[in-house]
């Protein structure tokens, strides 16, 4: 017959007795468990407890009243030898039962020890992937008919095609924005024509290439990762190991080719969406009209800063392509590891495409200005 539901019986000398069955499924069914946490509340804790009348009694049933006696011995437990070891059990394996390390200097050293060793570890890895991808690039050169074109292709397809809708959309935006707010400066101080030097040079030289790579970063930086990531959960990159297909050659180097060619492109599409965002909003704000804009536009900023831009442009490409793989291959074959690896890829990504774009303007400060 079923086991009856949990309960407590306080008789007239004191104590509580528990009765019915304290287990996982006497607890869980129906509204036992309400039953039984008001019982044990009104019950309170000092005893004495008789348990000898339980029907049955299991983990989940110990826990509960372990953590309802404050994780201690009440003063006096009547239990057979069963109940006692099993309440005893969850007793030792609690939370709270477990040795406390305290946080001493050499813990901490210690601590600090393996954070070394693991940004070490990073950094070796990702100069290891970046040697790979000279030895295959030179691989491909000697021999271009072995290279992976189709998937080079699809990349191409995947990551600058498919970018340019987003890409001019947040271009447009930009330029509206900034023309708009400058508008409202260069009008106080008469210099309303200003706008097209300022708006020239920071969106080719800077923002375009900037948002683009950003926007890139975001979105094909994370697929990149999580595709080898993938990979790594299905095991496909160990049967490429045991096939003997090299994973650089077949996996990175595609990549990055593609995002070196694409990026410039983008660099320029944004640069040319921003600029034509800021050409109608400095029309409508400013009454500067498009043709004096793109007359005016190729006087004031060298072409210089367009080649500055598609340089650094390719640059920010093999990095974001580089820094996916990276975190893509030291995914561990599990989802959280994906996980884990899909955001870090994207944050390093666009903190590296930031940190470049400044490392360009200092190295190339002298450049087209």
């Amino acid at each position: 017959m079923p086991s009856a539901a949990p309960r407590i019986d306080t008789p007239p000398e004191g104590g509580a007795v528990l009765r019915g069955a304290w287990t996982a499924a006497g607890l869980t069914a129906g509204r036992s468990w309400r039953a039984a946490s008001q019982a044990l509340a009104a019950a309170g804790r000092a005893g004495p407890w008789d348990l000898r009348q339980l029907d049955a009694l299991d983990h989940l049933g110990a826990l509960t009243l372990w953590d309802h006696w404050g994780r201690q011995w009440p003063p006096q437990v009547r239990a057979d030898d069963d109940q006692r070891a099993l309440i005893e059990r969850v007793a030792a394996f609690s939370p709270e039962a477990l040795p406390s390390r305290p946080a001493t200097l050499a813990r901490r050293v210690d601590a600090l020890g393996l954070w070394v060793v693991q940004a070490v570890a990073q950094v070796r890895d990702f100069v290891a992937l970046m040697g790979q991808l000279l030895l295959d690039f030179g691989r491909l050169l000697a021999a271009p008919r072995w290279a992976p074109w189709r998937d080079f292709s699809g990349h191409l397809y995947n990551i600058g095609a498919q970018a340019l809708p987003i890409t001019a959309l947040v271009g447009f935006l930009i330029g509206v924005v900034l023309a708009y707010l400058m508008s409202q400066v260069l009008r106080q101080f008469g210099a309303e024509t200003f706008i097209v030097n300022i708006l020239g040079l920071a969106l080719i030289r800077e923002l375009g290439p900037l948002l683009g790579a950003v926007l890139v970063a975001g979105r094909s930086g994370s697929a990149i990762t999580a595709q080898i990531g993938v990979m790594r959960v299905t095991e496909e990159l160990d049967a490429m190991r045991v096939l003997g297909i090299p994973a650089g050659f077949r996996l990175v180097l595609p990549r990055a080719l593609a995002l070196a060619i694409v990026m410039p492109l983008i660099a320029v599409w944004t640069t040319l969406a921003a600029l034509v965002g800021g050409m109608l909003a400095a029309d409508l704000t400013l009454g500067i009209t498009p043709s004096y804009f793109m007359e005016s536009l190729p006087k004031v900023v060298m072409v210089s800063n367009l080649w500055l831009a598609c340089a650094k442009s390719a640059v920010f490409g093999v990095s974001i392509a580089l820094i996916g793989c990276h975190f893509g291959l030291r995914v561990k074959p599990n989802t959280e590891s994906l996980g884990r690896g899909t955001t870090s890829s994207v944050v390093t990504a666009i903190t590296a495409v930031i940190l470049i774009d400044a490392l360009f303007a200092v190295l190339f400060k002298s450049v087209g200005i």
